[in-house]
């Protein structure tokens, strides 16, 4: 217990120290503020002088410029007023002249009333003069017009008797044009009746064959008749049969007068079966070289060749439409036709 109470006894005590300096910093720590509230508040003062200062002077140069604005408003109206007034003062300056003007003409017109009376004068009697030309030309021009008149009455009796000689002629051309008809279809009906007179001398030469047959107005030829298979030279028979038709032609010759024009047509027709190899290129060019055979031949028989036309259709105008053989064999055929020129 004594060892303990002197333990104590030695112990120094801190803690009063301690609480001084606390209470020193807080009066410390008081004082600061308490001076930076003071500063703030003269400064707020300051700042709100400075503000109200800084809006009168700002209201003062509104007024200023408002006041400036009516100042300038108030000139340009000044500056117009004298434009006006300078434009009134030219004006009655530009009159003052012109009337001044005028009254040196009147004063020199007082003097010129005698030259100017006299020169009217003689201005009336310049148009008295026209006044009595005019009338004479228009008297001119009056006879003019009566002649013209005679002329276009003498024109006009030419004409109607021109008009009656024209409905002379149409009616004369008419009755020649009725006539020419006429004479144009008897000629188509000699024609016919020659070419039902030569269709059956060629049946009576030509005899009855399957192969030679009359289709409408054109008497056929198979081409097997005539020409071997695509070849354009006649066979012998074939040159048989064209010598008959040529002796059957030259009788027609004969019979049909010279002034019934008229011609035989040969056309040469192929089947739909295009060529392969050979000379010609074309079904075309073959049936064409056969028509110009059979009218070779024929001029050859002695055939006026002014009679005879040589046509190729090729396969574009078949008898029969079809792809079998026997379509084929009939499409394939040499036609002979006579016609009119």
């Amino acid at each position: 217990m004594r060892s303990l109470r002197r333990r104590r006894e030695g112990t120094i005590d801190y803690w009063p120290g301690f609480v001084d300096a606390l209470s020193t910093l807080l009066l410390v720590i008081i004082f600061l503020l308490s001076v930076f509230m003071l500063s703030q508040f003269f400064l707020s003062r300051e700042i709100t002088g400075k503000d109200t200062a800084l809006s009168k002077l700002n209201r003062q140069i509104a007024e200023l410029t408002e006041l400036l604005s009516l100042e300038r408003a108030g000139k340009a109206e000044d500056d117009d007023q004298i434009s006006q007034l300078r434009a009134g003062l030219t004006g009655a300056a530009e009159d003052r002249a012109r009337l001044q003007a005028m009254l040196d003409r009147q004063r020199a017109g007082a003097g010129d009333s005698g030259a100017a009376t006299a020169a009217a004068g003689a201005a009336l009697d310049d148009e008295r003069r026209l006044s009595r030309e005019a009338l004479a030309r228009v008297e001119l021009l009056n006879q003019q017009i009566s002649a013209l008149r005679r002329q276009i009455a003498a024109l006009e009796q030419a004409l109607d008797a021109t008009e009656s000689r024209d409905r002379e002629s149409q009616t004369k051309i008419a009755d020649l044009g009725k006539r020419l008809n006429l004479a144009l279809a008897q000629r188509v009906q000699e024609l016919q009746k020659y070419r039902s007179d030569f269709f059956g001398r060629l049946k009576e030469i030509l005899g009855t064959r399957p192969d030679i047959r009359v289709v409408g107005d054109r008497f056929v030829f198979q081409s097997e008749v005539l020409f071997p298979v695509g070849s354009d030279q006649i066979d012998d028979a074939g040159r048989a049969a064209v010598d008959r038709l040529a002796a059957a032609v030259l009788d027609l010759e004969r019979e049909i007068p010279p002034e019934v024009a008229w011609t035989l047509r040969i056309d040469g027709h192929t089947d739909a079966r295009p060529i392969s190899g050979g000379r010609f290129r074309s079904n075309w060019e073959l049936s064409a070289a056969r028509s110009i055979a059979v009218v070779r031949r024929l001029a050859e028989d002695g055939v006026s060749p002014r009679h005879l036309v040589a046509a190729g259709f090729g396969e574009f105008q078949p008898l029969e439409e079809g792809t079998s053989e026997e379509v084929h064999a009939r499409n394939r055929r040499i036609e002979i036709r006579l016609t009119d020129r």
